[in-house]
């Protein structure tokens, strides 16, 4: 399957996003320029609703006569009361123990890790060959542990760049 992360999304530095529905950045169109020469072709787009998604889900589409198909589970990490706000602002008694086991603790009304992962995990299931699936960070590391049979750790370690095509197997 094909993973690819939205275009730099236009946010400044520093901002904690995850369901904010922002827009993608000025770069936009080059980046998606980019990926769509990477990419190969696919049957099926599969994209969450996000805007900073839609731009490149549906230049994909337009691209392969594909079919648009959007899911809200492929949404970001929910970063509940903390969506807008700068992450040097958040306290840091409060994301202190969310940094250390984002996989069990949720930001005050978002959501785990744990929980990404599962909605990722639905998203996924019986997912056909020749789907090419646009969302986010989260969900694509969600997905690496899924397909790739990664660890929590492992799949941290590596940024996920941004509308570049990721290649996802499962393990042998």
């Amino acid at each position: 399957m094909i993973f690819l992360r939205h275009p730099r999304p236009d946010a400044p530095a520093g901002l904690c996003y995850g369901r904010m529905d922002i827009d993608a950045g000025p770069g936009a169109a080059v980046e998606i320029a980019a990926a769509l020469t990477a990419t190969p072709r696919a049957e099926r787009v599969l994209t969450s609703p996000a805007r900073r998604c839609r731009g490149l889900a549906e230049a994909l589409v337009a691209r392969d006569s594909a079919a648009l198909e959007f899911d809200d589970r492929l949404w970001e990490m929910d970063f509940g009361a903390w969506e807008g706000l700068g992450w040097g602002t958040i306290r840091r008694a409060d994301s202190d123990p969310w940094a250390a086991d984002p996989w069990s603790i949720a930001p005050p009304g978002g959501e785990t890790f744990a929980a990404v992962h599962a909605r990722v995990a639905a998203a996924l299931d019986g997912l056909a060959p020749g789907t090419a699936v646009v969302c986010h960070a989260g969900p694509i590391r969600a997905a690496r542990m899924l397909l790739e049979g990664l660890s929590f750790a492992a799949v941290f370690a590596e940024p996920v760049p941004y509308a570049e095509p990721l290649h996802l197997e499962e393990p042998m």
